[in-house]
Order: structure tokens, then sequence, then C-alpha cells
């Protein structure tokens, strides 16, 4: 039997890290960006009722989904957000489902499933564990500036808030990974983790 655990954290506390270090372990992370990049792609059931909706102006030259534009017409507009989402969030579902498959199928125990809004959605419910990481707000600042230096700190602060709290993240959390140190000690505590779920599992 497949055991899905779900890894989500907040903006810039380092969840890709931590999923790469799981990979590394050898387990196996279902990513849901890359999946909701791939059922936008052009010829996508989803992509085809995201023009018929928002219209020609989100595509690039190419034809192809134009992200940043798409995100420009949804900013500030919950309507066309929540829209967007009626649209993605099913076609994400459905495809992860599908890895989920493939991977019992191929005979492994157990999985992980990174996606940053797991909390918000629920999504996690649905899950034989939550993994949360976590960071402190100065250095999500920090790690956001390093990222895009244009950013302000103003900015920095402004991305932070408008996700959900940390603490609210925290309380639903199974096993807390912070990620306020070194590489070192990160990849410590994740193999910390993998092996107290293994252990739960197994028993």
């Amino acid at each position: 039997m497949l055991r899905i655990v779900g890894l989500s954290g907040g903006i810039a506390c380092g969840k890709s890290t931590v999923a790469a270090i799981i990979r590394s372990q050898g387990y196996p992370v279902v990513d849901a960006d890359l999946l909701a990049r791939d059922v936008v792609a052009k010829g996508q059931p989803a992509f085809q009722q995201i023009v018929d909706h928002f219209g020609d102006q989100i595509l690039s030259d190419n034809g192809a989904l134009d992200r940043r534009e798409l995100g420009r017409v949804i900013f500030g507009d919950e309507d066309a957000r929540k829209k967007l989402e009626s649209i993605t969030h099913p076609a994400i579902a459905l495809a992860s489902q599908e890895k989920f498959i493939e991977l019992t199928q191929a005979g492994r125990d157990l999985a992980f499933y990174e996606a940053a809004l797991l909390v918000e959605t629920g999504g996690y419910k649905s899950m034989s564990a939550l993994v949360v990481v976590t960071a402190r707000p100065e250095i999500q600042r920090e790690r956001l500036r390093a990222r895009d230096i244009d950013l302000s700190d103003e900015d920095a602060e402004k991305r932070i808030a408008s996700q959900m709290p940390l603490a609210q993240k925290e309380a639903v959390a199974d096993y807390i990974i912070s990620n306020n140190t070194s590489r070192d000690e990160l990849e410590a505590r994740v193999v910390d983790v993998l092996n107290q779920l293994q252990s739960r599992f197994d028993g």
C-alpha cells in the first residue's frame, strides 16, 4: 500500500531543498508545481479552458500560455483567481493521482506530494502524514531578496504576509522541519523525519 506524505511550507522556507534531499534518499516526490505547468501546456484540456475564459491576451507569441501575463491578469482579482483555480486544481489532482497509481504499480510504499497550498486547500487531510518546512521571518526575507535582487524589504514582507501564517501550518503538521541553519543540519533533520516516517508506517 502506497503511503502519501504531504510536504508543504511557507514561502522561501526551503521546501524544494527538502524535496531534493528526500529524493536523494531514494524516495519519490511528486511536485504539484511541475504538474501545474504540465496541465496548462498547449493542447491540454485545461489550457483550452483558460484561453476560452481569459482570452488570447494571456498567450505568448508562440501560442503557449504566458504565465507572467496570466499572473498580471489575476493579480488582485479574486474572482479571476478562483476561476483559474477551478480549472487548474482538478487537472492537477487528476495528474497527481495518475503519478501515484504509477508508483503503486512500481511497488513503492512511501511517496511525497510537494505542494505549497496543501494546508490552505485542505488537501493534507487525505494524506497519511504532513511535513511542514519552516524558517524564521528574517531568513524568509533574506532568501526572497537573494532570489530577486530588485525586491525591496517592504515587498518581501508583503509576499510573506500574503501567505497563510506559518503557525497555522505548523498546527496541523505531523512533522515540522525548521530550516534556519546550514544545509548539513537541514539534511540531518530531513533524514531523521524520514526514519520516523518509515518506522511509523512499518509498525
